[in-house]
């Protein structure tokens, strides 16, 4: 089994990890995940959603993206988003959760998501909360994560490859 590292990606960083993240970005819609595009999705959109989306939060620090490694190629990562209202400077909200599909069930997830609670408790934070699509194979993942589930909104969002409106799940978690 290859070693698997878990990094804190720095924005000094980010250029050169680019074609990395867009590959496992691309990947997983192209499988069918629920992560906010549909298809066609192309590796020119996955580039996009980095540079301008992720890449300027990153920059300013309300957003944190964690990353996992072997052999120095990325294969998964997760974001820690922190740019939320005053009122609710006490929790983060995790948002895309990612593995690129040749490294499934490997528990890089799990590994992404341990490292991501480290990084909200180094920054003083008492809640997480996230959304996944109802039934999808991250709900049990969060659930043994000891994840609680606050409630499901059906017809939430499109699937990736077709018209069928899918229910969301939404999730929460106390830190100790």
């Amino acid at each position: 089994m290859t070693k698997i590292d878990y990094v804190k990606l720095d924005p000094a960083n980010f250029e050169a990890a680019l074609p990395e993240l867009a590959e496992i970005l691309h990947a997983c819609v192209s499988i069918g995940a629920s992560i906010s595009f549909i298809q066609p999705f192309t590796l020119r959109d996955a580039k996009s959603f980095w540079s301008e989306k992720v890449f300027p939060k990153v920059q300013d620090g309300s957003t944190t993206l964690l990353v996992a490694k072997t052999d120095e190629k990325i294969v998964g990562t997760v974001q820690m988003l922190c740019d939320l209202p005053p009122n609710q400077a006490h929790r983060c909200e995790v948002a895309k959760l990612l593995v690129h599909p040749n490294f499934r069930k490997r528990g890089v997830a799990t590994a992404l998501m341990e490292m991501l609670e480290e990084q909200a408790r180094m920054l003083d934070k008492s809640l997480i909360t996230l959304d996944t699509r109802s039934g999808d194979q991250a709900e049990p993942l969060y659930i043994l994560l000891d994840y609680k589930i606050a409630g499901r909104i059906p017809n939430f969002a499109r699937a990736s490859d077709s018209d069928r409106l899918d229910s969301t799940t939404y999730m929460y978690k106390i830190l100790d």
